[in-house]
């Protein structure tokens, strides 16, 4: 294997993206798609630019649902792509991005009421993670808020969890994934960690 320095302008190696809810200012709802989330235990880190919408938001109101799509959703997260809830248009966002405050009608998404915390969830998303948000600071550079949310409450299709338990079957779920740009899902499966609690 020969390998090559390189210089890549983004360094999303293949991620899961998330929709998140959030509630702006005037009691309207945000929706967002952003690839930059992991989980540590049942909090989940999410990274999203500090002049966005959402930064605004997580800080005013730290509330929100992280709504994980499946690949087949990928056309509607495109649809968000382009559109900020931000009026005025940030600076450096105003060459590629339009405003629009009706995210979910401009989507083709719909929003169902969660049970612990104020922002929607998507119906449409296989996998919904109600979540408070503990704690919020800047990225080392100043350009990204880094934010805990601890996941208060979980929600999956009955068709993506093993029967009579709160596992998630690997087999049925795939996250849509976000790779230097490019939308993907799953393959097929390779093996399994010794740490998995998944029932056969």
């Amino acid at each position: 294997m020969t390998h090559l320095t390189i210089e890549p302008s983004i360094l999303y190696v293949g991620t899961p993206v998330a929709l998140l809810t959030t509630v702006n200012e005037d009691d309207t709802v945000n929706l967002a798609p952003m690839s930059s989330a992991w989980a540590l235990g049942d909090v989940v880190v999410l990274g999203v630019g500090v002049s966005g919408q959402t930064a605004i938001n997580l800080r005013a109101s730290p509330e929100v649902v992280i709504n994980y799509p499946s690949p087949e959703q990928w056309e509607s997260v495109e649809r968000l792509a382009p559109l900020t809830a931000a009026d005025p248009v940030p600076s450096h966002k105003q060459a590629r991005f339009r405003h629009e405050r009706a995210k979910f009608t401009a989507s083709g998404l719909t929003p169902v009421p969660s049970e612990l915390v104020t922002p929607p969830r998507v119906a449409e998303c296989p996998l919904q993670f109600e979540a408070t948000v503990v704690d919020a600071d800047l990225d080392a550079k100043g350009n990204f808020l880094i934010a805990q949310a601890r996941v208060v409450r979980v929600h999956a299709a009955r068709e993506i969890v093993v029967p009579g338990t709160s596992h998630v079957d690997p087999a049925a779920w795939s996250p849509l994934i976000y790779n230097f740009r490019h939308y993907y899902g799953l393959g097929p499966e390779l093996g399994e960690s010794f740490r998995t609690e998944t029932p056969r």
